[in-house]
């Protein structure tokens, strides 16, 4: 139980120090966000539960394929947004368009052979 509190402990600092450094400087905030953190911390968590690279393996690749579609949402919100939309408007718009994308991927990968 301790462990799993500071899993979510150390990825809420990490969430709320990017939200606070964005505020200051929208591109050091970029950066930050952009860098794979969560899939890093995901990587290294499933490490320590499970000490299984073949899962740390099946999860990058399945990471690498998903971070595609996922473009979508950074590309339909701004849009979304200087369009004049209301924001939470403009998010649940753009995620729903990602989820989309996801499914659409994923049926896409299935027809290559590609099993995630």
């Amino acid at each position: 139980m301790l462990y799993n509190l500071i899993k979510v402990v150390i990825s809420a600092i990490i969430i709320a120090l990017i939200s606070e450094i964005s505020k200051r400087s929208s591109l050091m905030g970029a950066i930050l966000a952009s860098l794979p953190l969560v899939s890093i911390l995901a990587m290294i968590w499933l490490y320590i539960d499970t000490r299984n690279v073949q899962k740390i393996s099946e999860l990058s690749t399945g990471i690498f394929w998903l971070v595609i579609p996922s473009l979508v949402l950074f590309i339909a919100l701004p849009v979304l947004l200087k369009r004049g939309f209301n924001f939470y408007l403009s998010l649940g718009v753009s995620s729903a368009l990602t989820v989309i994308a996801y499914f659409l991927m994923i049926f896409v990968l299935k027809k290559f052979g590609i099993k995630l």
